[in-house]
């Protein structure tokens, strides 16, 4: 992994009568409403418990980015340059601090907090229409279990409310494979408006992440086989509404690039064509079938596994197959990659679970005895209870605890630079390692040690010099620094910098717990901020 309340189930969810679909799957339909109701909460509170730092990209390709377009200021990294992102997704919160600025609110508590708490609004979405997909695929009673296993999966509550693009990516895969007449039952029976909306969103997935075609160009194949009119739903659909969609994200980056971007071209070119993903690392081929979706779905993974098979629903299961197939092609892999197909996965575990003693199969006529309701009963219970006992401290854990000293010292700083006795800062940490602008909120002199890929190949960057000699580093750099007034550093380098930090006149002043375990480098135990002498 790169550096960079508890849900509540009822004991009575067995004996729910949840037999048969809703004739009525509107919106505005009572249950459904409650359904919102209870992810949008839950997904409050989610965010507010996200605590800890998970990949940079939640920061310094979304946060960074909107922080620069709505208040001037802000770290542009190398890919905006290149043009290879697009400022779609980081406008979504520009638009948040804008509304923030214009009511004084963007004050350190809500410059930190109010980004995860727009993307639970999003996350809760998605969150209702899997519920609601489950419901037309397999029934009431699968939706609801479909549900749990979508709030207690411990990676959903740690990455779901997370301001990544593959967040948003995920939930705008779930809204668009409900609408895809394809993956219902009779798709006969569905409107060519459903249709119409399943490929507006299915764009938008792919604006936000240009990789999300992997996912359409599956579904589209499903499509174009069981489309009655294959001509008009190509020409006339999926040309005009997605040249529509994409064509507005063109404008979007037009305006603020200042020139004329093809974002998914380039993107294409650095990530496939090139692979300068593999920059910043490989993994061999099967990672995510033997490690990275694997720790996703956790102790969900025999469950959806005897789901598929139970629920022979091939479609949606040979998406997941596909889309962790066509990753794996790839050198460079990260657990969010696959994260829009997670969802899926849970909710065949919802399937299994909500068919644990369905019907006695060695009774003909489908009937059951009290000694076997009781039975299966009790099968429910321990697997329910196994999937919470699992998921929950693991989720708590990871969201709450491991990796946070980073955000913790960002937040420290945010506040002590609101009451003006920051100056600057000098990050002498691997690079990206810590939130920036968009959570100190003031424009005020930092530094981080870089690392854009080189041309050259071999070629250190400033981040990988500074790993292999700190102190050698450290003290070349100090003789062309305009001096910090703080510096932060993880302790792992702190004990190679003892004497430089006594040299120049640094003390500690905090120091925030980060971790137990080490993940992709040394153990980083901990986060300490150094400040001059007399500040």
């Amino acid at each position: 992994m790169k550096q960079r309340k508890n849900l509540n189930i009822s004991p009575n969810i067995t004996n729910i009568n949840v037999s048969k679909p809703y004739k009525n799957n509107k919106f505005t339909h009572p249950l459904l409403k409650k359904v919102f109701t209870l992810c949008l909460c839950f997904r409050f509170i989610n965010a507010l418990l996200v605590q800890t730092y998970f990949n940079p990209d939640e920061h310094w390709q979304a946060l960074e980015v909107a922080h620069q377009i709505t208040f001037g200021y802000g770290h542009l990294t190398w890919e905006w340059e290149k043009g290879i992102r697009s400022y779609f997704h980081p406008v979504i919160f520009a638009v948040l601090y804008k509304v923030l600025s214009f009511f004084h609110l963007d004050k350190p508590w809500f410059m930190i907090r109010s980004p995860r708490l727009l993307q639970s609004t999003f996350s809760a979405i998605g969150d209702l229409y899997l519920f609601k997909l489950s419901q037309e695929l397999f029934g009431d009673r699968v939706a609801k279990f479909s549900l749990f296993a979508q709030l207690t999966n411990w990676f959903m509550f740690f990455c779901i409310t997370r301001t990544l693009s593959n967040s948003l990516e995920t939930v705008l895969t779930v809204v668009s494979l409900y609408y895809w007449p394809c993956i219902r039952p009779s798709a006969s029976k569905i409107s060519r408006e459903s249709r119409k909306w399943a490929l507006a969103v299915a764009a938008l997935a792919c604006a936000i992440r240009p990789t999300s075609a992997i996912t359409w160009i599956y579904i589209g194949v499903l499509e174009l086989y069981v489309a009655r009119e294959k001509l008009k739903f190509v020409f006339l659909e999926v040309i005009p509404i997605g040249t529509l969609i994409l064509g507005f994200t063109f404008l979007v980056d037009r305006w603020i690039y200042g020139t004329w971007v093809l974002v998914p071209l380039n993107f294409l070119k650095f990530n496939f064509l090139s692979s300068g993903g593999d920059y910043y690392g490989t993994h061999v081929w099967h990672w995510y079938f033997t490690q990275g979706f694997t720790v996703m779905i956790f102790t969900f993974l025999p469950f959806s596994l005897a789901g598929i098979f139970k629920s022979e629903q091939w479609k949606l299961a040979g998406l997941v197959a596909w889309c962790l197939a066509i990753y794996s092609l790839l050198g460079h892999k990260e657990f969010r990659f696959v994260l829009p197909v997670l969802p899926i996965a849970l909710m065949f575990s919802g399937y299994w679970l909500a068919t644990i003693g369905e019907r006695d199969k060695s009774n003909g006529r489908g009937k059951r005895s009290p000694s076997t309701h009781d039975r299966s009963s009790g099968k429910l219970q321990l697997a329910i209870l196994f999937l919470v006992v699992s998921n929950i401290p693991m989720a708590f854990y990871m969201s709450m605890v491991h990796q946070r000293g980073t955000e913790d010292a960002m937040n420290y700083l945010s506040v002590e630079a609101n009451n003006g006795t920051v100056k600057s800062i000098l990050f002498l940490t691997p690079c990206h390692a810590t939130p920036y602008y968009s959570t100190l909120h003031r424009n005020l002199p930092m530094r981080f040690l870089d690392c854009t890929p080189s041309e050259e190949k071999g070629a250190l960057d400033e981040s990988d010099q500074f790993l292999l000699n700190p102190a050698g580093f450290a003290t070349e750099f100090a003789k062309n620094w305009s001096i910090p007034s703080h510096i932060v550093l993880f302790d792992s380098q702190e004990k190679l910098l003892k004497d430089f930090l006594a040299l120049h006149n640094f003390q500690e002043i905090k120091r925030f717990f980060h971790a137990h375990f080490k993940v992709d480098r040394e153990l980083q135990a901990s986060v300490a901020v150094y400040a001059l002498k007399g500040q």
